[in-house]
């Protein structure tokens, strides 16, 4: 049974995320506690104990996710001898999650990948001014609907506004972002078509549109400059939906991706292509475990993102 770890993004950050994992193991409270000092700040007490409101704010969310999949990786490794590069076949992430699943394939030391995040999200705050960008979740539509829709959504009254397809999660859950008088054109016109629910997101930013071309620039300068090795898994990329080990490579898609879309849905298909079967959600929450049940219901999918969890996972192996 080939396995496969996916990495959770943005939206599965929840109060007290953490807090059980370092209590319970050594090696994850010296996870969270490295991931404080490269950042110079106590990320961990902010997960642990902080507001939810700040702990969702881009520039600590992305490390904060980051910190615990890896946590929860190392734990697998110190407790039950599990060797990632020797077990999984593949590994992926949802946008952020991109970084985790590198880290955890040793692409990146865990202080480059979350000054990288911090990075990453103070760039996509601030390329677009608040209040001027927007998301949306199209409920019932695929990919090629929503694509139209974002198409003939753009000409607008002051001319032409972005508005694109951020992620393509599968399973008839489609995100689209942009300028916000596009996106609540687009809004309109998904109702006209009759697609099932369209909805603005609670989002700081338009993420994943030509909007944060600021942000894939900064990103491109300190991905330049960052140490990467060659992943011990091949990483499946987000923009792409493929394979890939090749440092170079990894670092010219990790800048595309901010303005690119997630292709979600088919980096299931991909790997399920593979010949994946069993798919691991490491990290807070289980968003990619309801994903995967839409998108491959036919693969086994489970998530790892507590104490218990670990044990259950490590007496499956």
């Amino acid at each position: 049974m080939s396995l496969a770890f996916v990495f959770p993004g943005q939206g599965s950050q929840a109060h007290g995320m953490g807090r059980d994992l370092a209590e319970a193991f050594p090696i994850a409270r010296e996870t969270f506690q490295e991931v404080d000092d490269a950042l110079g700040q106590k990320l961990s007490r902010l997960m642990f104990e902080g507001s939810l409101t700040e702990l969702t704010l881009t520039s600590n969310a992305q490390p904060a996710l980051m910190a615990v999949s890896v946590a929860l990786c190392r734990v697998l490794a110190k407790e039950g001898g599990f060797d990632l590069s020797r077990q999984v076949s593949l590994v992926a992430g949802h946008s952020l999650g991109e970084y985790s699943a590198l880290t955890a394939a040793g692409a990146f030391d865990l202080a480059t990948a979350a000054r990288l995040l911090r990075l990453r999200g103070d760039s996509m705050q601030k390329a677009v001014p608040p209040g001027e960008g927007a998301m949306a979740a199209l409920l019932g539509a695929e990919a090629e609907q929503a694509a139209a829709i974002c198409a003939a959504s753009e000409k607008g009254e002051e001319g032409r506004e972005v508005v694109q397809v951020a992620n393509d999660n599968g399973g008839g859950q489609v995100v689209i972002s942009g300028a916000k008088a596009a996106v609540e054109r687009a809004i309109e016109a998904a109702k006209a078509a009759g697609v099932k629910r369209a909805m603005l997101l609670p989002v700081s930013a338009p993420f994943h549109c030509a909007m944060m071309a600021p942000a894939a620039d900064a990103m491109r300068d300190a991905l330049e400059r960052a140490v990467m090795a060659h992943p011990s898994v091949p990483v499946v990329a987000n923009v792409t939906a493929a394979p890939v080990s090749d440092p170079d490579m990894i670092r010219e898609l990790l800048v595309k991706q901010v303005t690119g879309t997630v292709r979600w849905r088919e980096c299931i298909a991909a790997m399920v292509a593979s010949g994946c079967t069993r798919f691991v959600e490491v990290g807070a929450g289980k968003v990619l475990t309801g994903l995967m049940k839409r998108n491959a219901p036919e693969a086994a999918a489970l998530a790892v993102n507590t104490p218990a969890d670990v044990e259950a996972f490590l007496k499956s192996l």
